[in-house]
């Protein structure tokens, strides 16, 4: 596999001359604002946005809105991309999408989060609710296993769909819909 390097520089720019991207599909909450400030506050920036350089000498947001409204004032690290629209319009699609796809290992992120201290309450409440969501996400100890391999004794003959029970579903006895 042939992979293209597309970062043409490293630039620091004022957040607030990056034109956000007309397509951007994220919205942000209240609670994710303040926790990014909480952030910003005692870490400081540590990742670069990602923008394009449109033909007007204007640079274009595809990744790091947020960050861009939270500090409208301050220069801050870009890392220029060279993308025209549809691949622009990939990586807008893909960034968020990729990364929400990992899965999480909660005796790892316990581990991590048990030694992080802040000032921030926003900070603070957005690492309880990761552990409440991996914790959600887990089934518990006791949940049966189920044999997905499970055979079918019907089929819709117009779509496909497989099922097993009775013909005309629950609560038919005699197999008429």
């Amino acid at each position: 596999m042939k992979i293209k390097d597309r970062i043409t520089g490293l630039k620091r720019i004022k957040a607030a001359d990056l034109r956000p991207h007309p397509q951007n599909w994220r919205i942000h909450t209240q609670a994710q604002r303040e926790a990014l400030q909480g952030l910003l506050c005692e870490v400081g920036y540590a990742d670069a946005l990602i923008a394009r350089q449109l033909p007007d000498k204007s640079y274009q947001l595809l990744d790091g809105h947020l960050r861009a409204e939270t500090t409208p004032h301050t220069r801050v690290p870009v890392l220029v991309v060279d993308l025209d629209d549809a691949e622009a319009a990939k990586l807008l699609a893909s960034l968020d999408s990729l990364a929400s796809m990992a899965g999480s290992d909660p005796a790892q992120l316990d581990a991590l989060l048990a030694g992080l201290k802040t000032d921030s309450a926003a900070l603070s409440a957005m690492w309880e609710g990761m552990t409440s969501k991996v914790a959600e996400a887990i089934a518990p100890a006791e949940f049966k296993e189920i044999d997905e391999t499970l055979e079918t004794a019907y089929c819709c003959p117009k779509c496909g769909y497989r099922w097993s029970g009775s013909p005309g579903g629950a609560g038919d006895s005699d197999g008429d819909a």
